[in-house]
């Protein structure tokens, strides 16, 4: 067996219509038509394939992710143009939001802006660093910078 790549991410949320529009109109994630499942879903896709994301409600009462280092994942990474000028848009977008940017780093490949979702999942919005070779020997592992746009 081989993995060829990364097919979607699963999150269950408390709430999905409001994580519908954080995923959705903040954003700008396209969704796609509503599965015949037996609870509230959405699911959303660049196009890519038949769905990257899929939302799964679990109602209010559901325990919360909990605070501070934990096993389980960290955050999803997600690609949202191909320059600075993409992240400085995002910003301005997600500042218009009231969502607020909880890091920002310079991975050397990769520019990124670390945002939650309405129920904690942290969501890496980057762009690839234009001219980088990722996979030049020594590339991945850089040292982390500071971020300035």
């Amino acid at each position: 067996m081989k993995v060829q790549e990364l097919g979607h991410v699963v999150l269950w949320v408390h709430d999905i219509d409001r994580s519908r529009r954080f995923y959705g109109e903040v954003l700008g994630w396209p969704q796609v038509g509503p599965a015949n499942m037996n609870v509230p879903v959405a699911a959303f896709t660049t196009g890519r394939t038949h769905h990257e994301l899929l939302l799964i409600e679990v109602g209010a009462d559901a325990a919360p992710i909990p605070h501070g280092r934990r096993v389980g994942m960290y955050h999803i990474g997600v690609k949202i143009g191909d320059s600075d000028d993409d992240l400085r848009e995002a910003l301005e977008r997600l500042s218009e939001a009231n969502v607020p940017v909880v890091g920002s780093s310079d991975h050397t490949v990769t520019h990124s802006l670390y945002i939650l979702d309405p129920d904690g999942n942290e969501v890496e919005l980057y762009i690839d660093v234009p001219g980088v070779d990722w996979t030049a020997p020594g590339a991945l592992t850089q040292p982390t910078k500071e971020l300035v746009l």
